[in-house]
C-alpha cells in the first residue's frame, strides 16, 4: 500500500457520510466508523457517545496491521474482513480500497450476516470514493493546494476578522 499524501476536502467527507448513514440504519448497527490505516478517524455515525473514538481508530489500525502480519505468515496478502464477537457488542471490520477501514459496531438487534451484507455494499462505495480522492490528489500534485507559506497576510487577516 502506498502512503502517498492524501488530502480530503469537505465534499469528500460528505460523500463518505452519505454511505455510512444508511449503513448504520440498514445494518441496525450501533455505530459505523471509517478509519484510515494509520489510525486516524475519518468519519463516524451512530449513538456511541461513551466510546473513545481516538482509541477505537488507533486500535483498529493496530489490529489490521497485526492481522496483516498473520496473513503473510500464512502466505496470504491480507485478511480483508475481521470479526470480533463479544457478549454484548461485536465488531465487523472491512478493509476499504487499500486506504481505509470500515468498522461496524453492532449488538443483538442485528446479525453478523446482515452486517456483512450491508458492509460489503458500503465498502465498495467507499472504495470508489477513496479512489476518486486519490486521483484528485495525484492531479493536484505535491502539496495539494496552498501551504501556509502561500497564504498572504490579507488572507490571514480575513480569517480572523469579524
Amino acid at each position: 500500500m502506498s502512503e502517498s499524501q492524501f488530502v480530503m476536502h469537505e465534499g469528500d467527507f460528505l460523500a463518505i457520510q452519505k454511505v455510512i448513514d444508511p449503513l448504520l440504519k440498514n445494518a441496525r448497527a450501533r455505530g459505523v466508523f471509517v478509519v484510515d490505516r494509520v489510525g486516524q478517524l475519518i468519519r463516524q455515525t451512530g449513538e456511541m457517545s461513551n466510546l473513545d473514538t481516538t482509541s477505537l481508530a488507533s486500535l483498529t489500525a493496530g489490529c489490521v496491521a497485526a492481522t496483516g502480519g498473520l496473513a503473510q505468515l500464512l502466505g496470504e496478502e491480507e485478511f480483508p474482513t475481521h470479526v470480533h464477537q463479544g457478549e454484548r457488542d461485536s465488531l465487523h471490520m472491512t478493509l476499504v480500497g487499500g486506504r481505509g477501514i470500515l468498522v461496524v459496531v453492532f449488538d443483538q438487534r442485528s446479525s453478523l450476516g446482515l452486517v456483512r451484507l450491508r458492509a460489503r455494499k458500503a465498502s465498495t462505495q467507499l472504495a470508489t470514493i477513496f479512489e476518486a480522492i486519490k486521483k484528485k490528489c495525484e492531479a493536484e500534485g505535491p502539496g495539494n493546494g496552498k501551504t501556509f507559506a502561500d497564504i498572504s497576510d490579507d488572507e490571514i487577516d480575513n480569517l480572523f476578522s469579524d
